[in-house]
């Protein structure tokens, strides 16, 4: 089984209530985040005949991430003990009982999804509410969002639900990283960011 999430580009408004109610649902603290809210945009002002300042291309939207279960996961790989590994619902988390807190897993992933928790010296990450799944229930941040931007499930039918998607927009990595059991519904911004660039624009926040 491969396991994953969607995500609707064109309605998310970056409420970050998804993020809020996975820090809630697993009792963080400041220093971690599972689930983050990035914000991108790009675009330029022009100065018209007329002297006025116009833009132009300007575009913004938000990309709601966490881990995304790839079917070719670079955490796990590099772990060297086996504490990363892969269940048999395709869900990837870390075994604390094999943990050391060595952080290659934090390295290698593209998608910055494992952190070490500074307390624990263990590495921790988004294990998709395994537990809730385990009682047939959705991840938090799936059911928290107001927007209906996220949605979760087997990859196979998460496609059959939601057609047209892609793996990868900007700032993401090309999806041949790591295979992401990630699919997005883009947005035309996305489109716009694909062909002229941009960045970040809430890095600090994200880090």
């Amino acid at each position: 089984m491969s396991w994953g999430f969607f995500f609707d580009n064109t309605r998310c408004t970056g409420c970050r209530t998804c993020e809020m109610a996975c820090k809630d649902y697993h009792d963080l603290d400041a220093s971690l985040t599972y689930r983050r809210v990035i914000d991108y945009e790009g675009g330029t002002w022009q100065r018209s005949a007329e002297g006025e300042t116009v833009p132009h291309g300007v575009y913004a939207y938000h990309l709601s991430l966490a881990c995304n279960h790839c079917t070719d996961p670079a955490c796990m790989h590099v772990c060297p003990t086996g504490a990363m590994h892969k269940d048999e619902r395709g869900l990837v988390w870390p075994d604390h009982r094999k943990c050391i807190g060595c952080g290659y897993c934090t390295m290698a992933c593209p998608y910055h999804a494992p952190l070490i928790d500074q307390y624990a010296k263990k590495s921790v990450k988004c294990d998709g509410c395994r537990t809730r799944i385990d009682a047939d229930l959705r991840p938090l941040c799936v059911e928290a969002c107001p927007l209906r931007a996220l949605d979760c499930g087997d990859v196979g039918e998460l496609a059959a639900r939601h057609p047209q998607t892609v793996r990868s927009i900007p700032p993401l990595p090309e999806e041949d990283a790591t295979h992401p059991n990630l699919l997005i519904k883009p947005s035309e911004a996305a489109a716009w960011a694909l062909e002229s660039g941009g960045h970040i624009a809430n890095r600090e926040e994200i880090r």
